[in-house]
């Protein structure tokens, strides 16, 4: 009986692999990615930050901009800017329910958004984290075609990472990669405080 389920599995196994192997043959073009992190659960931005490490880890330039979240201590951040591969701009006023003043926080947009451009342009940022960028979008802070003019224009190598809830529809449409954080149940909202060194 053992020896028929192994028998089962290895047949299983190597057709899965003949599947894999094909798939990893098929794929040829080597680029840049566009990869969204969107969707109304936790971990978008941890994603990000676990991407910029693994991408610090090899050597490669990296930027990250965050939008909304300048503010705010952030574990990954107090790390991570120990590199010096590591680019940093923050939009540094905090959540926009906080300031509560548009004309501030789209001024502050346009500041953060000229040195997310500069980043997009640069050759040697093999990684560029947009943190936070749906906001803008959504809050009118910033076009979305000055955005996609600055995405499609980057260098070939570069890949870019936005994250943020209710990604632009034009967004999803460029993105090589799309992950949706789906919420089954958070935290927060049983009345539990956010967690530091779990949640920030």
């Amino acid at each position: 009986m053992s020896d028929d389920r192994n028998s089962r599995h290895k047949k299983a196994m190597q057709k899965l692999k003949s599947h894999v192997d094909q798939r990893i043959a098929d794929a040829q073009e080597e680029r840049g990615l566009l990869l969204v992190f969107t969707g109304n659960g936790k971990g978008k931005t941890t994603a990000a930050w676990g991407t910029v490490a693994r991408a610090l880890g090899y050597g490669y330039g990296v930027a990250v901009v965050q939008f909304i979240k300048g503010e705010w201590e952030c574990g990954e951040r107090l790390k991570l800017t120990e590199d010096h591969n590591l680019q940093l701009a923050t939009m540094a006023t905090g959540f926009t329910w906080e300031t509560q003043n548009r004309d501030s926080d789209r001024a502050a947009c346009e500041a953060t958004w000229e040195k997310a451009e500069a980043m997009l342009a640069d050759p040697s940022r093999y990684l560029v984290v947009l943190d936070e960028l749906t906001y803008m979008l959504k809050f009118g802070y910033l076009d979305i075609e000055r955005v996609k003019r600055a995405l499609a224009h980057r260098p070939a190598e570069q890949s870019v990472i936005i994250t943020g809830r209710n990604a632009h529809r034009e967004l999803l449409e460029m993105a090589d990669t799309v992950t949706e954080m789906a919420e089954t149940r958070h935290a927060f909202n049983q009345g539990l405080k956010a967690r530091r060194g779990i949640d920030y």
